[in-house]
């Protein structure tokens, strides 16, 4: 018995044909994973088709996870798992609690029958263009978060262009990609002036920014924050060996430094919003217990994973920036 079936004039395309041939095979266990699958030179001549038709038909299959390709030696079963009608590949720059909470929200409302694979990159070009370059052809769309990393587009662009979602970051050189993405810039500068009463108490506002991870928006809407009210500040990229002084009041972007921060004004014996002012950006549910609540400028991971959902489900090629917000509590 044949493994691939194509009949003239049944009302299927002659490539979905070849896919359900190896599905039924799949099915009734005619084809195992890792066995070899006849070559598209076969198929073509035998059924009298275009080498293009077969092609499409393997596409289709490898970008589900079904099957994969071997150079130099063809076609094989990758998986069993037929019920997989779509894959997504997801790279993440590293994963952390509120990443975790989009990656988790993402899932939850793609539904059934997509499966995801996740990778990350660590902030190294040399990993985020192997990542890509490796998974070129293997999914049925590719969701990058490219961080602060430089010339992503040209490693992007070897994608399908329809084909491609950017998450979290995006920047002039992305701008034909849809994306959903926070607007850094306006999200620290809005957030200061809504605080500024409170951060009136204080006599100067240190941002730690350590650029090597951290979004440049973030800089520059601190620094139009600055040039807006005159009030003094201090960018700096390390607590190492800082001694902090009453009346400061600390932006920390990234969660170990707030560690290390809290640490510190105890080592002093100073207090938590009362001699030292504290910021946080991104909000978690530990931050409304330590210290009786930190103070946050955090986007709605939650909101954003789901529209990002929604846009892949239904293919929408546009550019959202998701909402953001500042939450008050004791730290400040």
């Amino acid at each position: 018995m044949s493994l691939i079936l194509v009949e003239e004039n049944v009302g299927v395309p002659k490539y979905k044909q070849i896919v359900s041939s190896i599905e039924d095979g799949l099915t009734s266990g005619l084809l195992k994973k890792g066995d070899k699958l006849p070559s598209i030179n076969s198929i073509k001549n035998k059924y009298s088709l275009s080498r293009d038709t077969v092609l499409t038909a393997f596409n289709e299959l490898k970008t589900r996870g079904i099957v994969e390709s071997i150079s130099g030696k063809g076609y094989y079963v990758k998986s069993e798992n037929i019920d997989v009608t779509q894959k997504i590949f997801l790279l993440f720059d590293e994963l952390n609690a509120f990443k975790e909470d989009l990656y988790n929200s993402f899932l939850n409302n793609l539904g059934d029958n997509i499966q995801v694979d996740i990778f990350f990159h660590h902030f190294s070009s040399d990993m985020f263009r192997k990542l890509i370059y490796d998974s070129i052809g293997n999914y049925s769309y590719y969701i990058i978060m490219p961080a602060n990393l430089r010339n992503t587009d040209i490693v992007i662009e070897k994608l399908p262009e329809d084909k491609v979602y950017i998450l979290d970051q995006t920047n002039e050189e992305l701008s034909k990609y849809p994306a959903i993405y926070q607007n850094f810039e306006d999200d620290i500068y809005y957030s200061l002036r809504q605080s500024l009463v409170l951060l009136n108490k204080y006599n100067k506002i240190v941002l730690l920014f350590p650029e090597k991870k951290q979004p440049q928006g973030m800089l520059i809407g601190f620094q139009k924050f600055r040039k807006s009210t005159n009030f003094q500040h201090e960018v700096i990229n390390t607590l190492n060996d800082r001694e902090l002084k009453k009346g400061e009041v600390y932006l920390i972007l990234d969660d170990q430094n707030l560690i290390v921060l809290i640490k510190k004004i105890k080592e002093q014996r100073l207090k938590v919003g009362v001699d030292i002012g504290i910021i946080s950006y991104n909000d978690t549910l530990l931050k409304e217990i330590v210290e009786n609540g930190i103070t946050t400028i955090s986007t709605d991971f939650k909101a954003m994973g789901k529209r990002l959902a929604q846009m892949v489900l239904n293919n929408e090629q546009l550019k959202i920036e998701n909402p953001n917000a500042l939450i008050i509590r004791n730290s400040l």
